[in-house]
């Protein structure tokens, strides 16, 4: 069958899935903005009511999606019946006899924690040998580090991995020397290199495991599905402590199952491609997914941010499929520790999203993927109309409290302007908004009670709906918070203020009250200020603003107490926010706790433990002789060959703290002078210096 039959199959299919969920977007949202208008005094009729009643229509669009997509995969869930999905979970058809072809299996890292990220290469390759297809598939760690110190660990922690599986023809490790856009630069990079000796190539990001079969798995579906150029897994949420990890990792298990079955639904060969744990086939990836760079200045022009939408987009022009394969388990990621780590990685977000607004009319693209380009982009534009609306809403409360009515306005009319306020009315709206809002948590719940046996992986059904009444006050008080940032952050993008591309913080460190109260203050203030003024002036709009003041006036210890991994862990041990992983814990995530603890064990020190990297490949004549082994030597002029003495004379006297990252950088790229400085050091005869190098 081609691919072009393929497509018309589930193409027709998936014309009317988008009708009818287009109709059941529209028609609910006139009504609700022709309600939210009645409920206002002037019916709409009034400028600033007018505004108020657009932006509360297109926000209901927007929660309304999300309603609408929970409903159809508890639906599809329950009914056990969906034709045009990938079988990802169905025993396969793959020809026992047939070769399986070679894939590369891919970990660009920028920054990270290297004892973390090898050790979940550990896992996934203790996984793949398992299922006796390992032959087929090779690793490569692609890094664009930048921190000296990073580096030279990653060299050890590389070496370590290889000699403890025995991997050294399976492991590859290269370091770029410029980091060119960013990820999808590196990845690309290594399509020039070596894509053409594969087949397909997964790619993980530095927290991702996924379990062997499932990775033999993907294979087999992209063998038997000759149409599919990106199949994505839906990775799940596990291994954090802190108390908002654990919050999120929770509900990404309860409520993730039914939106990705309703985005597969909707989506069916049009799907996501989220960049990370998931299988894409090289030949059409390298032939059609290269990334051009925007017209203009950054943040909105230069190198595209966020660039898997665009190359699912990209892939989508060229014929090849995009599948969410919902049922594959086994793929698992982690969840940032900090709510101060997810705004950082949310700014990122923000600005690549934003960018894909100038890519909503680019020749050719599917009209879903155009649709997933707004989608992302308004998922943080929606935070600034939010904020709009409530400044538009608290306007409006002082005016009329402010300012007698209007009874005879300057045009004739036969009656008065009788301005009503409908209080029931607005509590019937909020009501109906609050279902729309929270039936999606309730139906989640529903699917796992529904399922023998599943509650107790969440700790009974008690514990479950107790966890989830947490989660939804937890997500309520951080949700104005997450507003303003939001808000701000789609500010200052527009404003042409861009930010960096660094490594993520990956474990349970606590949030300080300096670091809290630095991000916090403003918010606290616009509560206090916003709250005394409605207080004075309409008591009654306080109380329904309540919630959201509540929320930003107490975001400072918000912040700091989601960061405390103790409380996530005592919540964990008196059995809530648990996830099935936590009680029955897969093997894979069994083998990386087991291989991160080899790998974080200091060896023997030649004095004291020493864990800056730089200082170690001169001091340690193990790394020392690696790190020697992976640079390579080139000619440099007289002049950088003068000055990287004076550094190296330098570094000598004063020890490796009086280095700043650059002078350590340029040092590590010239052997000669890691060699001589290592010879150099041993040969101190002042023990203050020797120590300053961990030698004794």
């Amino acid at each position: 069958m081609t691919r072009e039959h393929l497509h018309e199959i589930w193409g027709r299919k998936a014309v009317w899935r988008r009708a009818v969920l287009l109709v059941l977007l529209l028609v609910p949202t006139f009504f609700a903005g022709g309600y939210m208008a009645s409920v206002l005094p002037y019916k709409g009729a009034v400028w600033h009511e007018t505004i108020l009643v657009i932006v509360f229509t297109l926000l209901f669009a927007w929660i309304s999606m999300g309603f609408w997509t929970a409903l159809v995969g508890f639906l599809t869930l329950r009914s056990k019946f969906n034709r045009f999905s990938i079988p990802g979970s169905q025993p396969p058809a793959f020809e026992p006899g047939r070769t399986m072809p070679k894939t590369a299996i891919l970990i660009p890292v920028c920054n990270e924690y290297p004892a973390r990220v090898f050790a979940g290469i550990a896992a996934i390759y203790k996984s793949l040998a398992q299922t006796g297809k390992l032959d087929r598939f090779e690793f490569f760690v692609l890094s664009d580090t930048s921190d000296p110190d990073v580096m030279v660990e990653e060299e050890f922690a590389w070496a370590r991995t290889c000699r403890m599986l025995g991997a050294t023809d399976h492991i590859f490790y290269r370091r770029r020397k410029l980091n060119i856009k960013r990820k999808s630069g590196n990845v690309a990079d290594f399509c020039r290199r070596w894509g053409k000796s594969y087949s397909y190539m997964i790619v993980l990001d530095a927290d991702s495991i996924m379990s062997g079969a499932t990775i033999v798995r993907m294979v087999e579906i992209m063998e038997q599905q000759p149409d599919v150029g990106i199949l994505q897994t839906a990775p799940k949420a596990i291994g954090r402590e802190t108390l908002i990890a654990r919050m999120q990792q929770f509900a990404n298990n309860v409520y993730g199952p039914i939106f990705t079955v309703g985005l597969s639904f909707w989506q069916l060969g049009d799907a996501h491609f989220w960049g990370h744990n998931a299988i894409l086939r090289v030949e059409p990836f390298m032939k059609y997914c290269a990334l051009p760079s925007l017209p203009g200045k950054p943040p909105l022009g230069g190198d595209i941010m966020s660039h898997d939408f665009v190359e699912a987009a990209l892939m989508r022009r060229a014929g090849w499929a995009v599948w969410l394969a919902f049922d594959l388990e086994g793929s698992y990621e982690e969840m940032p520790p900090t709510l101060l780590d997810e705004l950082k990685r949310d700014r990122r977000w923000c600005q690549g999203n934003m960018q894909h607004l100038r890519l909503l009319f680019t020749k050719g693209l599917c009209p879903l993927h155009r649709a997933l380009f707004l989608n992302g982009a308004f998922s943080y534009i929606s935070a600034m109309l939010w904020f709009f609306f409530l400044t538009l809403c608290t306007a409006a409360a002082i005016y009329q409290a402010l300012h007698k009515p209007d009874y005879f306005p300057p045009e004739r009319s036969l009656f008065p302007n009788w301005p009503v306020w409908h209080p029931a009315w607005s509590i019937g709206l909020l009501a109906f908004t609050a279902v729309i809002l929270f039936l999606p948590k309730g139906l989640a719940i529903l699917h796992i009670l529904l399922q023998k046996g599943r509650a107790k992986l969440y700790g009974g059904a008690f514990k479950l709906i107790l966890s989830v009444i947490m989660e939804v006050l937890f997500s309520t008080l951080l949700a104005p918070v997450r507003m303003l940032f939001h808000s701000k952050f789609v500010f200052v993008t527009m404003l042409g203020q861009q930010v960096g591309w660094g490594g993520q913080q990956r474990d349970d460190r606590e949030t300080a009250w300096t670091d809290a109260l630095r991000f916090h203050l403003t918010g606290t203030l616009l509560a206090c200020i916003w709250g005394s003024v409605i207080f004075i002036i309409n008591r009654t709009f306080f109380c329904w603003l309540t919630p959201i003041l509540t929320g930003l006036a107490l975001s400072i210890p918000m912040c700091v107490i989601s960061s405390k991994a103790g409380w996530g862990r005592a919540l964990r041990k008196k059995g809530f926010l648990l996830i099935p992983e936590e009680l029955e814990p897969p093997q894979e995530l069994q083998w990386l706790e087991a291989c991160l603890a080899e790998l974080e064990k200091q060896p023997p020190a030649l004095a004291a433990p020493l864990t800056r990297g730089f200082a170690r490949a001169v001091s340690e004549p193990i790394v020392n002789a690696l790190h020697l082994k992976i640079i390579r030597s080139r000619k440099v002029a007289p002049a950088i060959s003068t000055r990287r003495h004076e550094i190296t004379s330098k570094a000598l006297e004063l020890g490796p703290d009086s280095l700043s990252r650059n002078e350590k950088r340029e040092l590590l790229a010239d052997p000669a002078c890691i060699a001589s400085l290592h010879s150099m050091v041993w040969q101190l005869s002042d023990a203050n210096q020797a120590r300053k190098w961990g030698i004794e």
